[in-house]
Parts: structure tokens; sequence; C-alpha cells
């Protein structure tokens, strides 16, 4: 079973204050007409400290935005540049969320508390720097499966309902409004640097990558690997590890992001930002998430591609400290990694003791052509199947007779008919109750049920800190 998050006392810890006079724009949060907490997340709370808030607190620091004991004074947007459907564009940065806060939790990581819907900014352009209700509930929902998943991923920390009606044009308008906090390991994106790289800004991007170093530390570089004691060169192994091992885990997870700029790829290898995700209702490889995805750039079986193009632009950026083959020779990793990633995660997410890539590859196809051509979704898929058990015969059959079970069975979970699923009919039945009857029982039932299923999947899916391959 998986252990909850290590309870922490309250540890403060700024250290973003040591980069932030080029990195970010001092901002203020928007003023509120209204509160009303609509979710807590308490066990991340009780893991940085923060559980012991009573509401009033809670919403000072969460929706009012008033600082954290010894933290930041002042909320910061964050500056980035980033390619957006492969296009670059210079003018973007946080143009609805800032860095609210740094703290330590219970296993000695430092985390970012950040927000969504805070207001406006010097990087909102025309927006309203607001997010939707609806947007925040999505958000708790794609945070809270993909974490019961073993997906390195941002959480959902805190929603607030605002009070304002606000106009979308891709949803029924007005519709509510409500500030998210998500707490993240790290908002530096690849963007981050590639905004150095525009303005050629070596110093600091010198200093970014020291910072990143020491604030995301990680595996060194393979013995043989070119310049493999220069700073910027380890940091690029250490994101192609990273970005190799979150594009398996979407792959597994049968979950497509939707929008893989590559303002939206932290260098700690962190999932972040869901706007138009989806999980797979089959096994599509063309299946796109974004309405406005029109060529399916970041389609389901595109993003492996997607997020190995992101590791190339940081390739990119990072030559204004190093020569190209070093950084060529480490993003040369991704394929291998990618490889022994979806290895790990597919017999950890069957529940099967993996037996080597060859077979372990094996098993991987045979299961997708069992999934296309039952038309199942994933979640079905590997629920029936965990543990290699109810196989139908044939080559998926023949194939899981030589894999042993994980672990036993004996989570009650596994006995039910069905998994919880977060497919977007459920998602929009969740929405309805609340948008028609201000129902939140359906929410926090799923929620629930999410966690029941991350905790009978165990910690065998969850991302290891050390390298995959070497």
């Amino acid at each position: 079973m998986r252990s909850e998050p290590q309870a922490s006392a309250y540890r403060p810890d700024p250290r973003i204050e040591t980069v932030s006079a080029w990195l970010a724009a001092p901002v203020a949060a928007a003023a509120f007409p209204r509160h009303v907490t609509r979710f807590r997340n308490g066990r991340w709370a009780r893991a940085v400290g923060l559980d012991g808030l009573d509401e009033a607190q809670w919403i000072a620091h969460f929706a009012r935005f008033e600082p954290l004991a010894g933290n930041l004074a002042q909320p910061l947007a964050l500056k980035y540049h980033g390619h957006q459907f492969r296009a670059y564009n210079p003018d973007i940065g946080d143009g609805r969320g800032f860095l609210f806060a740094q703290l330590r939790d219970g296993a000695g990581r430092l985390l970012d508390l950040g927000t969504k819907g805070s207001g406006q900014t010097p990087f909102s352009r025309d927006g309203d720097g607001r997010l939707t209700l609806k947007g925040a509930v999505r958000e708790i929902l794609a945070t809270e499966m993909l974490e019961a998943l073993g997906v390195n991923t941002s959480k959902t920390f805190s929603v607030i309902e605002t009070g304002e009606a606000l106009w979308r044009g891709d949803e029924p308008s007005p519709t509510r409004s409500a500030v998210l906090v998500r707490l993240s390991h790290g908002h530096i994106r690849i963007g981050t640097f590639q905004r150095l790289l525009a303005h050629d800004e070596r110093d600091h991007m010198a200093a970014l990558v020291a910072y990143c170093l020491e604030t995301y530390p990680g595996g060194e570089p393979p013995a043989d690997a070119p310049g493999r004691d220069e700073p910027a060169v380890i940091l690029m192994h250490q994101v192609v590890e990273r970005m190799a091992d979150l594009a398996a885990s979407y792959m597994v997870a049968g979950f497509v992001h939707g929008v893989l700029n590559t303002d939206n790829m932290n260098i700690s290898g962190e999932s972040f930002d869901y706007g138009p995700w989806r999980w797979l209702p089959r096994w599509e490889p063309g299946f796109t998430a974004a309405y406005f995805d029109h060529t399916g750039l970041y389609a389901f079986g595109r993003q492996p591609e997607a997020i190995l193009w992101n590791c190339g632009q940081f390739a990119v950026a990072l030559r204004l400290l190093a020569e190209s083959e070093p950084l060529i020779a480490a993003l040369d990793r991704f394929g291998p990694l990618y490889a022994a990633a979806m290895a790990r995660r597919f017999t950890a997410r069957l529940g099967v003791a993996p037996r080597g890539q060859e077979h372990d590859t094996a098993l991987i196809l045979a299961a997708e052509r069992s999934m296309r051509e039952s038309g199942v979704a994933p979640e079905s898929f590997f629920f029936a199947h965990r543990g290699g058990r109810a196989a139908p015969a044939g080559e998926l059959a023949d194939i899981l007779a030589g894999y042993a079970p994980a672990a036993p069975l004996d989570d009650p979970i596994w006995a039910e008919p069905t998994p919880p699923g977060v497919l977007i009919d459920e998602v929009e039945r969740t929405w309805s109750a609340i948008d028609a009857h201000d129902d939140w029982a359906p929410l926090h039932e799923k929620v629930a049920a999410i966690r029941r299923l991350g905790a009978a999947l165990g910690e065998s899916t969850v991302p290891r800190d050390e390298p995959l391959a070497r």
C-alpha cells in the first residue's frame, strides 16, 4: 500500500530570491468579491506543515495571498518564453498565476506553492488573469488521478471560489470563478532557459543552471559521457532522464496532456498546468485532448516525440554555455531511457514482476494490440488484468502466463466490477452536480475513490529519483 506523504513542520525556504531579480516580476494578487473554500488537500498540507491553518487563515493565505511567515514578501510572476505548438513566442510568462511561497516537505524536498487564476500580471496580455471554477475542478481530478497512477505531477493544494462571473468562448458563460493553488517541485521551465538565450544572458544562464542543480538534485551522467563534468551538461542529462520517464508515465496512464509546449515543461520532470487534458476512452494513438490541436501535434501517441522535441529546445538554449556534442549525447539517451521507463511502468501498473526489456516490450505490444482490437479503455484493461488475471485466450494470455504477480490482490478494490476513472463523461457529470445543484459530494467521493486506487496500486508505480539507465 502506498504511504501517505510524511508529515512535517512548516519550513519556509524562499530560495528563488537568489535569482528572482532577473527571473521574475513582483506582482499583487487580485481582490476577489467572495471567498468560499471548495477543496483543501489535507494530506499535502500536513506534508508542508500547513494543516493547522483554520478556515480564516486558509483564506487569508490562499485567496487574499497574505504572505506566509518567513516566506516571500510579495508574489513573483516568473518570466519565460516558449514554443507554443512549435511557434516561438517571446511574449509570455506567468499571465494568471504567480509563485507564492517555497517550503520543504517531510522528505526535505523544496516545493513551490504557485497559483492559477490569481489575477493579472505584466504578462497577461489580453487575458483577465482568472480561472473558471470548472477548470479548477478539472485540475483537481487530473492531479489526483495522475498522483494515484504514479505520475510525477503537481498537487492541487487549494481551490477557493471567488464570486466573479467569467465569460469564456469554450464553455457556457457566464461561469463561476475560482483561484487554485498548486504544490509542485519547482516552476523552472524549458522556456525559462529559452528566454535567457533570446536575451543572450550568459551569466544568468550559468546562475540558473547552478540553482537547478542544487535545488533539484539528480544523478551524474554516464561515465563515458562527453563533457560530463560541465554543469550545463550534467543538467541536460538529468532533464533528459526525467522527461523520458514523464513521457512513459503519460503513455502508461493513458493520459493526454493536450498542450506540451516548452513553457509547460518543468526541468524537474514534473507534469503540471492541466487545461484540455483527457484520459483515453480507447487505445487510439491519434486521440487529441485540445480542440484547437488541428494537426494532432500533441496527440496521445505523439507525446514522447513532443517531449523529446522540447528536450532538443533545452539543448539549443544550453548552447549558450556548452558545446553541441555533449548536449546531443545526452539527448541521444532519451530513446533507451524511455523504453526502460515504459517497461518498468507498464509492468508495475499491470501488477506483474518485470522479466527484462525484451519480454516486457513484447508484453507491451501485445497489450496495446488487445486494447485496440477490443476497444476497451486503458483504465479498464489494467484493472481487469491486474496481476496477470483474466486474460482471454490468445497472444496476450500466452505472454502473461510467463509473468508472476508482483503482489497479492488482497485489497477489496480489486474485487469491484470497475475501477474509478475520470473519462470525460464522468468529469462532466461531476461538474454538472456542482453547476446545477452546488452538490460537491460527487467530487469528494471521486477523489476518495481515486485515492483508494492509488493506495491499492502501491509504491511500485512511484517514479524513482535515480536515473533509470546508464
